[in-house]
């Protein structure tokens, strides 16, 4: 029933930073993590930040920690990926995704998300 639409893409140089929201049609109370994504042309997509919402914790991909961060506004109605320090190999279109189900707060659990957006472009050029 949520539908999410991801927007704030870009293409930036190498070290630059991008903000990429996630916007709901609703909240659901019953959700448990917010997820971003990205899947790069030839590659399987791939858990990048998720969030639990259960005491708000967060979890990242090694590749991009230290560099992301997921956060969530206070009406909890968008869901945020702050992106430092890029890299090309960050280039990808990035998908966020919400889950119900208890198992998600693991990066490749992308089977329990749903509310898949169309995703949007990050292009990083070095």
């Amino acid at each position: 029933q949520v539908q999410l639409a991801e927007s704030g893409g870009g293409s930036v140089q190498a070290g630059g930073s991008l903000k990429l929201s996630c916007a709901a049609s609703k909240y659901v109370s019953s959700t448990i993590c917010m997820g971003w994504f990205r899947q790069a042309p030839g590659k399987e997509r791939e858990g990048v930040a998720l969030l639990y919402t259960v005491g708000d914790s967060t979890y990242y991909a090694d590749s991009v920690k230290g560099r992301f961060t997921i956060s969530q506004d206070n009406a909890k109605r968008t869901l945020y990926l702050q992106m430092n320090s890029l890299k090309p190999e960050d280039t990808a279109t990035y998908y966020c995704a919400d889950s119900s189900n208890g198992n998600c707060a693991k990066l490749n659990a992308l089977w329990f998300y749903h509310g898949w957006g169309q995703g949007t472009q990050v292009t990083v050029s070095s």
